[in-house]
């Protein structure tokens, strides 16, 4: 055991990765244990701690005005606490053999050594970035942390050509693509799937292309960037894909990220088939008593298919976090897994998405039914109704919900949340179809979009049975 904390008689609890898992590991594990008992160590190699990347994009929108609003918790506070939270420093190497890490001051290149009783890993995900001519050019952004987002801000502000082009239609890219419209750019969308979103299926992903385009979004699908070319000043002019060029004055590259678990391999500790760090139900790294990892550098237990899946949420990292600060504290605490539920929107169209889509359950060897049905938010005849579309999958034989997909206008997107705890409960679609779900004209037809979906389903599955 390492003699280091206050007193010289209790465990450090070393942390890398400053922002959501690992700092509310920090703080989970510090209420458990004060500073005599646990000496707590964090590096973070960025310039801020505890923030919300999810909302990056409403900043860069203008629907939050000032960055400081993301942050959650600043090194100050974590410093209040007894937490020695060290900004900007890197850690570049783990030794597991000996309990200790490696970290280099990033400004002035300065290394050490720290030893640890109990190590948190939550080194995040990082942007994928194509490898193609231009795409380090002055003008094309990634967006995965305040500080790139404030450097895309720096390059709007000091841009005077309007068109921006966003290569990638997944989640952050339909979100930039409504702040760059918010900011008054002409927006090209370049995505090299059938339909944007590509965690939903090409019919329901359909729909969110037409959206798109009726806000004034150029959708550009089964198109893949080759190059970013450049100006003679070696700025961003245009993206090039195999058969045109997109005039671009600013490009943002929302591709999505991959797990950030370089360091991790490095040491030797154990990877899944998406690259991230497998554990287990105590988010401790498998074979790894004192090791523990969560957040978007994780794989997750799939509830529905039983198989392990990256899905990189700022949810899931702060539950992870939770888990892991609890059990390095002395409690315990476990980690169930995930059912897949995101939400995202794009100006007033809602998206959502929980469980599995077709291809993951055929992937899962899943055999299934589907039902799609168009309702509306509100009983058809109160102010304000608007369409909405939900698709339903199903196990064949037994009728097990599988997964749901909303696509509509104000009060679609959270009504994904019920589809999230039939999943979660392992719930029949005949079951769901008696949910005692609230009813008033303002909020719902008689019969709730979801459960006239679960209607169609539980036809569906009968007939087939």
């Amino acid at each position: 055991m390492n003699m280091s904390a206050a007193g010289g008689t209790g465990e450090r609890l070393v942390v890398i990765g400053g922002d959501a898992a690992g700092m509310s590991a920090a703080s989970q594990a510090r209420r458990l244990k004060g500073p005599r008992d646990l000496e707590i160590v964090a590096f973070e190699r960025g310039h801020f701690s505890s923030y919300s990347a999810c909302g990056i994009p409403y900043w860069v929108g203008g629907a939050v005005s000032d960055r400081d609003e993301l942050i959650a918790r600043t090194p100050e506070e974590h410093w209040a606490r007894d937490i020695d939270l060290r900004m900007r420093t890197e850690v570049t190497e783990i030794d597991l053999a000996r309990g200790r890490v490696r970290a280099r001051d990033v400004d002035s290149g300065a290394e050490s050594w720290t030893s640890y009783d109990k190590l948190v890993i939550g080194t995040g995900a990082r942007p994928i970035r194509p490898r193609m001519p231009g795409v380090d050019a002055p003008g094309v952004h990634g967006v995965q942390t305040l500080d790139d987002g404030q450097a895309l801000l720096d390059t709007l502000a000091g841009t005077r050509g309007r068109r921006a082009v966003v290569v990638g239609a997944g989640y952050i890219g339909v979100e930039m693509a409504e702040a760059l419209i918010n900011r008054g750019y002409e927006v090209t969308v370049v995505n090299r799937g059938r339909e944007p979103m590509s965690t939903l299926d090409p019919d329901m992903g359909r729909l969110v292309h037409e959206a798109m385009e009726g806000l004034g979004i150029t959708m550009v699908n089964d198109a893949e960037v080759t190059e970013v070319l450049t100006g003679d000043d070696g700025r961003v002019r245009a993206v090039a894909t195999t058969d045109a060029e997109y005039p671009a004055d600013v490009v943002v590259l929302g591709i999505g990220v991959r797990p950030e678990t370089a360091l991790a391999e490095a040491a030797g500790l154990p990877l899944g088939a998406h690259g991230g760090l497998l554990t287990d139900l105590g988010m401790r790294v498998r074979g790894h008593e004192n090791v523990w990892a969560g957040g978007d550098c994780v794989e997750v237990l799939d509830l529905v298919s039983g198989q392990e899946r990256h899905i990189p949420l700022g949810t899931h990292a702060n539950k992870h976090g939770q888990v892991i600060g609890t059990n390095a504290g002395g409690g315990y605490a476990t980690f169930p897994g995930v059912v897949g539920t995101a939400v995202s929107k794009v100006c007033d169209l809602e998206i959502a998405r929980t469980g599995l889509r077709e291809k993951d359950a055929l992937r899962a060897g899943l055999q299934f039914v589907t039902a799609t049905v168009e309702s509306t938010s509100r009983a058809g005849y109160y102010p304000g109704a608007s369409p909405m579309t939900v698709k339903m999958l199903a196990e064949r034989r037994t009728g097990r919900l599988l997964g749901v997909q909303i696509v509509g206008r104000e009060g679609a997107g959270k009504r994904v949340d019920v589809a999230a705890v039939a999943l979660t409960a392992g719930m029949t679609v005949e079951q769901m179809t008696a949910l005692d779900l609230g009813y008033a004209p303002p909020f719902s037809p008689v019969w709730d979009p979801v459960l006239v979906a679960a209607r169609k389903a539980a036809r569906e599955v009968e007939r087939h049975g």
